[in-house]
C-alpha cells in the first residue's frame, strides 16, 4: 500500500457523506470505489469526494483490484452479509456498528477475517473520540478514585419520520438501542467491562419497534444507569464518578469536543475538539493497524465487538426486544 490506503464505500448515505468529508482530512488514504444500488446516485456520490470507480453493485466493487479496505455504511441487518462478501473477496473491512444484529452474526463476521486473514473493525467511533480516551485515561491512573456511578444517556426525536424509515421499521432491526442505545452500553463496558447483572425496560412504538429503554448495569462495586429513545430529546451528557470526584463528558458526549473534572467543589473544563467530525480518528486506526500487518486493533478488538454485541442482546432479551427475522429463525 505504497501509494496510500484504497477505501470504497458501500451504502451511500448520511452516515457515509460523513465518512467521506473526514476521510479527506486524513494522510495516508484516498477514497477510490463508491457503490449504490443506482449508479446515478453513486456517480454524483463519486463526483462530490473524487472517487475514481462507481459500482451499481456491491459485489462489483469487492471483486475491483482497485480497492485494499471496505467501509460498510448500510443498514444493520445487511452488515454481516456484506462484510463476509468483502472479506471473501480478500478485502479489508471497517463495518459500522453495530457490527452484528446479534453476537451471532459478530462471531460469524470475526470467523471470516481469521479465514481470510484480512483487518476487520467495528466502526464504534466514538472508541477514538480524544475526550472519550482521555476519560478513560484519567480513570485508568486513578484520578477520581475507584468509579461508583456512571450515567450515560443518547435520546433523539424520531417518531415522525415514515414508518419505513430504518429507525422505525423492525425488519431493518429499528428502534433506539442498537443504533444510539449502543453508546451509552458502550461507555459503560469500556470503563467497567461486562457486568454482573442487566436489567431492562423498553416501551414499543406503533411500527413494533423499541421507542425507549432504560438499564441498569449492575457491577460489584458501581451501577451504571443507561438510556436510549426516540421519543424525546436528553441532554446527553455522561457522568463517571468516582470515590475522590468526578469526569464530565460535554454534550453531545459520544462526539465530545471537550471534558470537565470536577473535584472537591472545583470545576476544571478541558476543551478538545476533534479534527473534522471525529470519524478522523478510527480510520487513522484502521490505516495504523493495516500498516503494521495487524488483522484486528488492540483498542477496538475483536472480543470487544463480541462482548458488546452481547450486552445488547441480553438488554434485548431483559425488555423483550425481538425483531421479525429472529422470531422466524427460532420458529
Amino acid at each position: 500500500m505504497a501509494q496510500g490506503v484504497r477505501w470504497g464505500i458501500v451504502g451511500l448515505g448520511s452516515i457515509a457523506h460523513t465518512f467521506a468529508k473526514d476521510l479527506a482530512l486524513v494522510k495516508g488514504g484516498s477514497l477510490v470505489a463508491v457503490a449504490s444500488r443506482s449508479i446515478e446516485k453513486a456517480k454524483e456520490f463519486a463526483k462530490e469526494y473524487g472517487a475514481t470507480h462507481t459500482f451499481d453493485s456491491y459485489e462489483a466493487l469487492f471483486e475491483s483490484n482497485e480497492v485494499d479496505v471496505v467501509y460498510i455504511a448500510t443498514p444493520h441487518t445487511s452488515h454481516e452479509d456484506l462484510s463476509i462478501r468483502a472479506m471473501q473477496k480478500g478485502k479489508h473491512v471497517l463495518c459500522e456498528k453495530p457490527m452484528g444484529v446479534n453476537p451471532e452474526q459478530v462471531a460469524r463476521m470475526i470467523s471470516a477475517a481469521k479465514e481470510k486473514k484480512v483487518f476487520l473493525m467495528e466502526a464504534l467511533w466514538s472508541r477514538f473520540n480524544p475526550s472519550i480516551q482521555k476519560a478513560k485515561q484519567l480513570v485508568d491512573n486513578g484520578k477520581i478514585g475507584p468509579i461508583g456511578f456512571i450515567h450515560a444517556d443518547f435520546a433523539f426525536y424520531a417518531l415522525g419520520r415514515d414508518a419505513e424509515n430504518r429507525l422505525l421499521n423492525p425488519d431493518l432491526a429499528g428502534g433506539s438501542l442498537l443504533d444510539v442505545g449502543i453508546y451509552p452500553i458502550f461507555l459503560s463496558y469500556l470503563l467497567l467491562g461486562m457486568p454482573k447483572k442487566i436489567q431492562a425496560s423498553s416501551r414499543f412504538f406503533k411500527t413494533g419497534v423499541e421507542m425507549q429503554t432504560s438499564m441498569i448495569f449492575d457491577y460489584d462495586d458501581a451501577q451504571a444507569i443507561l438510556y436510549s429513545g426516540l421519543n424525546s430529546k436528553s441532554e446527553m451528557k455522561a457522568e463517571i464518578s468516582g470515590s475522590d470526584g468526578s469526569i464530565f463528558l460535554h454534550p453531545r458526549w459520544h462526539e465530545a469536543q471537550g471534558y470537565s473534572i470536577e473535584k472537591e467543589g472545583e470545576v476544571v473544563d478541558y476543551n478538545l475538539p476533534t479534527h473534522g467530525k471525529g470519524y478522523t480518528y478510527e480510520i487513522e486506526e484502521v490505516q495504523a493497524c493495516l500498516a503494521s500487518g495487524k488483522q484486528q486493533s488492540t483498542m477496538w478488538s475483536h472480543q470487544n465487538s463480541l462482548d458488546l454485541a452481547q450486552l445488547l442482546y441480553e438488554v434485548r432479551q431483559k425488555s423483550g426486544v425481538i425483531f421479525p427475522f429472529e422470531e422466524q429463525k427460532q420458529a
